[in-house]
């Protein structure tokens, strides 16, 4: 486990190193950058961040009712390739609202906010999951709860950071 959080910082450190050149495949020229660029609604931050908040937590309750899909079947490591696909739609979707969203850098940052708070959110409920943590019968060690909810803390934090990072912080300059 933690082999697959150290292969998970360096790929962000990777990923946020070479930003410019990952985010350039993503050009005006997606269907998606810009069927959002021509929507009216989506130049307002508010519902952009309202939108990316309902997509984060959509994209999340999909891949823990795979997660939970995937707990009968005796497929090994199988969850592992749904979690890496949940991530690499995630980070689609940030780019892609990164490049179709214009507007001032203080807009930006509400954009970010409110589209990231989703995580933020999960991640206090976790710790308080964490803080609230009893055994469920006498003499039940609960070690394994508490490392299943910290990773989960962690790998809510890092998504928060991450997406306000994207949407909130990085203008991306278009593609002529």
């Amino acid at each position: 486990m933690t082999t697959l959080l150290f292969f998970g910082i360096i790929a962000i450190i990777i990923m946020m190193i070479f930003k410019n050149q990952i985010w350039n495949v993503f050009g005006e020229r997606n269907p998606l950058v810009k069927r959002l660029v021509k929507g009216k609604w989506f130049q307002n931050h508010w519902l952009a961040g309202l939108s990316l908040f309902g997509i984060n937590a959509g994209l999340f309750f999909l891949a823990i009712a795979l997660l939970y899909l995937l707990m009968y079947l005796m497929i090994p490591y199988i969850h592992l390739g749904i979690m890496a696909l949940a991530v690499i739609a995630s980070l689609y979707v940030w780019i892609v609202i990164n490049k179709a969203w214009n507007g001032t850098k203080r807009n930006r940052l509400k954009l970010g906010a409110v589209g990231s708070s989703f995580y933020f959110l999960v991640t206090i409920v976790f710790v308080y999951m964490i803080m609230t943590l009893e055994p469920h019968y006498p003499g039940e060690d609960t070690f394994m709860r508490f490392i299943g909810l910290f990773f989960a803390a962690f790998v809510t934090t890092v998504a928060f950071f991450t997406c306000f990072m994207m949407t909130g912080f990085s203008k991306i300059k278009r593609n002529a």
